[in-house]
Parts: structure tokens; C-alpha cells; sequence
């Protein structure tokens, strides 16, 4: 299983994060630039750290998104 750094991850809750304000409201140039520019620093992130640890980009970048929207339950002490 690929294993996402911790930026990677925050990178994938920032673009996620940006695209649900993208379309929480009309579409326009402006208000979706700042999804086109979180999404493109999250492709060019997994791209990346793909290539410098030797994992698929495909399962990193689904591994990066599963830790945003399905994140592992804290064990408890």
C-alpha cells in the first residue's frame, strides 16, 4: 500500500477543500482559480514524491485522498 508524507496529505485536504468552495457557488474564473491551483500543487506534489520513492502515482494519489475523506480512527489509549 503507497504511503503518503504528511504533505502530501495536506496538500489533498487543501485542494479538496478548495474545490467543495469552488462549487458551493457560480461558476467563475476567479472563484475556481484557487481550486485549479491547489489541484495542480497536489498533481505536481504526487508526481513527485511518486518518482523519489518509487510508488505508483496512481495509488499514492488515491492513498493521499483516502487519509482526507476516510481518515483511520485515533487509537484510544
Amino acid at each position: 500500500m503507497a504511503k503518503p508524507s504528511s504533505k502530501l496529505i495536506e496538500l489533498a485536504r487543501a485542494s479538496l477543500s478548495a474545490q467543495e468552495q469552488a462549487l458551493s457557488e457560480p461558476y467563475s474564473e476567479e472563484r475556481w482559480a484557487p481550486w485549479r491551483k491547489a489541484a495542480e500543487t497536489f498533481q505536481a506534489t504526487v508526481v513527485a514524491e511518486a518518482e523519489a520513492t518509487e510508488q505508483g502515482r496512481y495509488a499514492l494519489e488515491m492513498a493521499a485522498k483516502k487519509a482526507v475523506l476516510r481518515p483511520e480512527p485515533a487509537p484510544e489509549d
